[in-house]
């Protein structure tokens, strides 16, 4: 799994930095990009990175504020021209449905594959047998969502030592226990994927917020997590501000990033007074005071996780 954010600014776009979109790269696991929120312009950062339209399959968007939905009405329309005919499923708070096919059908935008739109108010979202998306309400001044991606365990790696112990050797059995399926030998004997797989890989958990004041719900929404991404709009200093506008101060972040005992913090969604990575600096610092394990959103950069 890599993030790969497309936009980190917060509101409009500046000369720097682009408003908010965040790739969730799913290569290993699905082949598959999920996209978390949609600014004006994500489009074009698609193509300025290596991420394809067309392994798109899911987007998420945390709340209506434009810089986090004004770029799906062109990229919707456009995913089709670079080979996306796969079918998308666009998740999002009540309204979105309206939004997306009001400006569609007055634009006579075409839409050639199946765009499934889910409206939700919190709770699990979607499930599979490789993925569970939680959701939770945070504080803003429209409704604003946290989502949790939980990864489900994956079976442990094969232990060559329990193989030689069934005579196994390399081969197309391999892949039906590694997929959890018994397999019979030619003495008749059963070999099941418990008798030579090692301990089960447990799943990641990523949790990617939407603008918030600091709220109760992010704490179970990000606790455990190997990732937060969470909104660090404004320095400490100006928490009145933060406040009043319904967003964070990194230092808010880092505290709870802390209390959720998450593994890694990263920030974004910054205001445009801080124009360039030496302003944005101050930043990382007060939440590393907090929480060191702490970094900066930087566009067109991947982390793996």
């Amino acid at each position: 799994m890599e993030l790969y954010f497309l936009g980190t600014n917060a509101g409009v776009p500046s000369l720097q930095r682009n408003v908010t979109s965040i790739a969730l790269r799913l290569m290993e696991e699905r082949r598959s990009i999920w996209l978390f929120d949609c600014g004006e312009g994500t489009q074009h950062q698609f193509l300025k990175s290596p991420l394809k339209l067309s392994k798109l399959e899911k987007i998420f968007i945390t709340h209506l504020h434009g810089d986090h939905l004004f770029g799906l009405p062109g990229l919707l329309s456009s995913r089709a021209y670079q080979g996306g005919l796969t079918p998308l499923t666009l998740y999002g708070p009540p309204g979105i449905q309206q939004y997306v096919e009001t400006s569609l059908e007055l634009s006579q935008s075409r839409v050639n594959y199946d765009l499934r739109i889910v409206e939700h108010e919190g709770g699990i979202i979607f499930e599979d047998d490789m993925f569970v998306v939680e959701s939770a309400l945070l504080e803003h001044r429209i409704d604003s969502y946290g989502y949790r991606v939980m990864e489900k365990d994956r079976p442990g790696s094969i232990d060559p030592s329990k193989l030689a112990v069934h005579g196994l050797k390399p081969g197309p059995l391999f892949g039906k226990l590694k997929r959890g399926e018994s397999i019979e030998l030619e003495d008749g004997m059963i070999v099941h994927p418990a008798d030579v797989l090692g301990s089960p890989k447990k799943g990641k958990v990523i949790t990617i917020l939407g603008d918030t004041r600091p709220t109760p719900n992010v704490v179970p929404l990000s606790a455990g997590a190997d990732v937060i991404v969470h909104e660090a709009t404004f320095l400490h200093e100006l928490a009145s501000t933060a406040h009043d506008y319904y967003h964070s101060t990194a230092k808010q972040a880092a505290e709870a990033a802390n209390e959720a005992g998450a593994k890694k913090l990263i920030l974004t969604h910054f205001s445009s007074r801080y124009k360039d990575e030496e302003q944005l600096e101050p930043l990382l610092l007060e939440a590393q005071s907090i929480f060191p394990s702490t970094i900066l959103a930087v566009e067109h950069e991947l982390i793996p996780l």
